[in-house]
């Protein structure tokens, strides 16, 4: 078993929830969903970020809007949905739960 599987499998695992936890801050253009999820050291490309955008938004979880950027066309933003933010308050339910078992198991 490789150790690089496991870490990449954990981080797909999360990178929902990591998504989602930035849009409820603020709405989001791609290239800065990105750029965020790589400042913490979360590394995504953007083929693996616009298919799970589409999903999320085909889901009900997010929408979007089109706003004019000065460099160019215009921008997509990303922002969280009522459904979206219910999702995720089971998303972060999920997480609580998952990390008390990590640690107790840890710790015992």
């Amino acid at each position: 078993m490789n150790a690089e599987n496991v870490k990449s499998q954990m981080r797909k695992g999360t990178l929902e929830y990591c998504i989602l936890l930035l849009l409820k801050k603020e709405p989001a253009y791609s290239s800065d969903i990105i750029q965020k999820l790589q400042e913490a050291r979360l590394i995504v490309v953007e083929g693996t970020l616009y298919p799970l955008l589409t999903r999320l938004k085909n889901s009900g979880f997010l929408s979007y809007q089109w706003i004019e950027s000065t460099q160019g066309p215009p921008r997509k933003y990303y922002q969280l949905t009522e459904q979206g933010e219910a999702f995720l308050q089971e998303l972060e339910a999920s997480w609580m739960q998952l990390t008390e078992t990590i640690n107790h198991i840890k710790n015992n």
